[in-house]
């Protein structure tokens, strides 16, 4: 079991989609790493690829899917669907 490399949190998941590996972090950092990477390859290399910046980009991830699913397009899909089907006369 891997950690975030951000903030030590244990991974929770793992799992292949269209080619890609994603893991899953309890912190919810989620990323599509390279399926051939081994476990001592990943830390490293996230940390390369998101740098310092790595908990910032989980922060401003959730802050978007936040404000998708409470006010944007997803929001307005999720009150259609909550609205009674209109009745026929």
């Amino acid at each position: 079991m891997l950690h975030c490399p951000f903030c030590g949190a244990p991974e929770t998941d793992r799992f292949v989609l269209e080619g890609r590996r994603f893991l899953v972090f309890r912190c919810l950092f989620s990323p599509a790493i390279d399926p051939k990477w081994t476990d001592a390859e990943i830390a490293p290399r996230l940390v390369s690829e998101f740098g310092p910046d790595g908990p910032g980009f989980v922060r401003r991830t959730c802050d978007k899917l936040h404000l998708y699913v409470t006010k944007g397009a997803g929001a307005r899909a999720l009150e259609e669907a909550r609205r009674p089907a209109a009745q026929e006369p």
